[in-house]
């Protein structure tokens, strides 16, 4: 049955953005769409909806296609709002934010041959466009033109059907090397070559917007299956006649004979190794196979990977939400290692400029993706989890320093030292097959020192933290208070890691005490976080509800619940559990007011918040996406049952406009998997996951050590949010969490849901999840 579903899902005919996942809809059911006042269905700097693009992909893959309809270096490579499509684009891009590298696009045509992407755009109708995670397919209208792509993990194959025409083109565009140089080092130039002999193109991609070495390079063979009639290469001054050209923005032109039309094959190889490796992929993940078999292939990896989560019981919009959202969780992190002739696992390294043994994977922002992204990959599929940890800490070999934004190598983007929290929590839930040791070294390196080129490698400010217990406010650094609840969270992680990994107290006792950090930030009088300065007093004036300054991305409305590792002590400091739930409370009833001076206008994660209206709740960004499930530590678990739900039917819409902010790596994503399982990981760095509402009747988990899990609520629905009651394996369940290691063995959990809450279950102390303030192996006193 579940082969059979996701079948359906994916080959659905709708065409939505991200939701490829659709079932068919019965013909009397009008689909719901997600209207905002900001009208229309694309991201943008204003407003974002996902900051997506169709990535036609396997997962994980190291590249992905997608159509293009901006120009370079638009960041957003496809809206679904424009009128024409420049060409079929190899992209690595993680987010708009970072942009792009390594790519290339192949644009058929006919006619006239026009060679740059502002001059070859071709009109396009999404009537006659198909998207799937396996393939992409669209019709160009003027010249009707079927072009197609179906990927490997690092090759692909284009199929381009034409009329009949006298004049049938391809053109290769290696795109412009963007960042020119790194350091004091020029990036080498962008090359290619056309062998008409041999029906192929080479090249060698440099483009880049940061984050690799002076010899970064994309290497690329395209061949065809058809007799190329004449070529030439081009730049932007127009078409040439040489074969081989190099420069800052190169590409190739190829005419084909179809009078009588023609379908024509491009099977494109890549590598960031070298053009031997290239084709040695080429070889190996396409070799002499068609566009139909490749597809299929493709196809049968999606529904393997989608199909280790079955969900029953949804209506079509809720399935076609999970399914997109459980897609979208295997894009990122992307592969950057490759297998050479002898079988041998290696990468080109963006960190050392080197070829390096051992994986490697890229494309990734740890401050998004440590607090759900990976904890679902270490929940249903360890064996890969294990080698993303080998990857980190060969980065940290190759490169000096743990990686925390990667797109291909260092990025400096976003705050804190979140590696810790993904190494601490593969750690904790048993997957251990790499150098914990070696981890534990750039841990405790990037914890007490930043590389002065960055600030995001290593900690910012980590000599006041060490001195002072938090990130002062008038040092000139910006983000300060929530550097500071970051880091205290990385320490608790560092000192869970250190005690796992068995070093002397010595050793690890110290980050014990120093994440406990957070507190020297609240503020009893406004019953907020908030920024402190150097001698002790308080940043003034303070409005919680003033975005950036000391805080990243939000305001204290959001920062004051991010003390993940001891929502018990929060509570404290806030007055007691009911003190506590009261202000969760009032995160929803408080208007969503705003000040924005220090952004000098609206940012979009602000105008994402107030369109979302749901108070001072900004599910759109990453920071308070947790919140909800604290109501599980103060004994009011019926709360985060309520929320949960109503933020996934709220905030998570099928169509071009799905998410309510950024999608940012698969994290917006994970917290609906994991929410609509019912369960949600809220302090990685150990096993416990507090549990919400499920979205469905039933969902079933094969994992990966051949258990199957399996989470049932018979009867649920839209208007039965609450747990009446729960047993795990027949036996009651009281409490407000389930362990990684009960999911790992098999097994069921049985949930009876209502419309009304039950207020007596889960309100005992010990039916809370982990806190810091109630370890036994924290006392105070160390």
């Amino acid at each position: 049955m579940m082969r059979r579903l996701v079948s359906i899902l994916l080959i659905a005919p709708a065409w939505l953005i991200p939701a490829w996942a659709a079932p068919p809809k019965p013909a009397n059911l009008a689909p719901v769409k997600w209207v905002n006042p900001l009208g229309g269905t694309d991201s943008s700097h204003a407003f974002s909806r996902g900051n997506l693009y169709p990535a036609v992909a396997v997962p994980f893959g190291m590249n992905a296609w997608t159509p293009q309809t901006g120009l370079d270096p638009d960041g957003w490579t496809y809206r679904y709002d424009a009128q024409q499509i420049r060409g079929l684009k190899l992209t690595h891009q993680p987010s708009p934010w970072i942009n792009d590298y390594g790519s290339l696009s192949l644009m058929p045509m006919s006619g006239e041959l026009h060679v740059l992407d502002k001059d070859r755009g071709a009109y396009f109708s999404h009537e006659r466009e198909a998207a799937h995670p396996y393939a992409y397919k669209v019709k160009l209208l003027e010249s009707g033109i079927w072009a197609e792509v179906t990927p490997t993990s690092r090759a692909a194959v284009l199929r381009f059907t034409y009329p009949a025409t006298p004049k049938a083109y391809v053109v290769l565009d290696a795109f412009p090397k963007g960042r020119k140089t790194v350091g004091e080092q020029a990036i080498g130039d962008v090359s290619v070559r056309v062998d008409a002999s041999r029906r192929r193109i080479v090249g060698i991609s440099r483009y880049n917007h940061g984050g690799v070495p002076a010899n970064f390079g994309h290497h690329f063979i395209v061949e065809f299956d058809q007799e190329i009639a004449d070529c030439g290469t081009w730049d932007p001054s127009g078409p040439r006649k040489e074969t081989s050209l190099q420069g800052d923005h190169v590409g190739v032109w190829v005419e084909f004979k179809a009078t009588a039309g023609l379908t024509l094959q491009a099977k494109v190889g890549t590598s960031f190794i070298s053009l031997g490796q290239a084709e040695l992929n080429l070889r190996r993940e396409v070799g002499e196979q068609s566009y139909s078999a490749v597809e299929a292939r493709a196809q049968k990896a999606w529904e393997d990977a989608l199909g280790r989560v079955k969900v029953e019981g949804g209506d079509a919009a809720s399935l076609e939400v999970f399914y997109s959202c459980l897609y979208r969780t295997h894009l990122f992190p992307r592969t950057f290692h490759e297998v050479d002739a002898a079988g041998k696992t290696l990468h080109y390294s963006p960190y050392s400029g080197q070829v390096e043994p051992g994986p490697l994977f890229t494309d990734n922002g740890f401050w998004d993706t440590f607090r759900a992204a990976f904890p679902l990959m270490a929940l249903m599929q360890p064996g890969l989890d294990n080698q993303m940890m080998q990857g980190i800490v060969n980065a940290y070999r190759e490169g000096g320093w743990i990686p925390e934004w990667q797109s291909p190598g260092y990025r400096d983007c976003m705050i804190g030292t979140n590696s810790s929290a993904i190494l601490a929590d593969a750690w904790a839930k048993g997957i251990r097959d790499w150098d914990g040791r070696k981890a534990w070294e750039g841990m405790v390196k990037g914890a007490h020192t930043a590389e002065p080129s960055s600030t995001s490698l290593g900690r910012l400010g980590a000599s006041h933290y060490d001195r002072l217990g938090y990130v002062p406010s008038d040092v000139k650094i910006d983000e300060s208070a929530a550097r500071t609840l970051e880091y205290a969270y990385d320490d608790w992680c560092m000192w869970r890691f250190g005690k796992a990994l068995g070093l002397p107290a010595a050793e690890v006792e110290p980050y014990l005490r120093s994440s406990r950090n957070y507190r020297k930030l609240f503020d009893p009088g406004t019953g907020f976080m908030r920024g402190r300065l150097q001698d002790g007093t308080w940043q003034s004036p303070f409005r919680p509800d003033s975005w950036g300054g000391v805080f990243t991305e939000g305001c204290s409305w959001h920062w004051t619940w991010c003390v993940f590792h001891d929502p018990a002590g929060l509570s404290t400091l806030l007055g007691g559990d009911t003190a506590m739930a009261a202000k969760l409370d009032s995160v929803f009833t408080t208007r969503p007011t705003f000040e924005s001076s220090y952004y000098g206008g609206v940012i979009h994660e602000i105008a994402e918040m107030v369109v979302a209206d749901m108070g001072q709740y900004a599910h759109g960004n990453q920071p308070i996406q947790h919140m909800i499930y604290l109501y599980d530590w103060v004994g009011q678990p019926w709360k985060a049952q309520r929320w949960a739900r109503e933020t996934m039917a709220r905030m998570y819409r099928p169509g071009p406009g799905m998410y309510c902010g950024d999608e940012d790596n698969g994290q917006t994503s994970a917290w609906y998997v994991f929410s609509a399982l019912g369960f949600y990981p809220v302090t990685p760095g150990q096993t416990q996951y507090a549990l919400g509402s499920p979205r469905f009747t039933k969902a079933t988990m094969k994992l990966e050590n051949g258990r199957t899990f399996t989470v049932e609520a018979p009867g649920n629905g839209p208007d039965k949010p609450y747990i009446q009651s729960a047993t795990l394996n027949g036996k009651p369940l009281n409490r407000n969490w389930i362990d990684h290691a009960e999911i790992q063995a098999g097994g069921v959990l049985r949930l009876v849901m209502s419309k009304q809450p039950n207020l007596k279950r889960g309100t005992r102390p010990e039916d809370r999840p982990y806190s810091l303030s109630r370890d036994p192996e924290a006392s105070e006193g160390r």
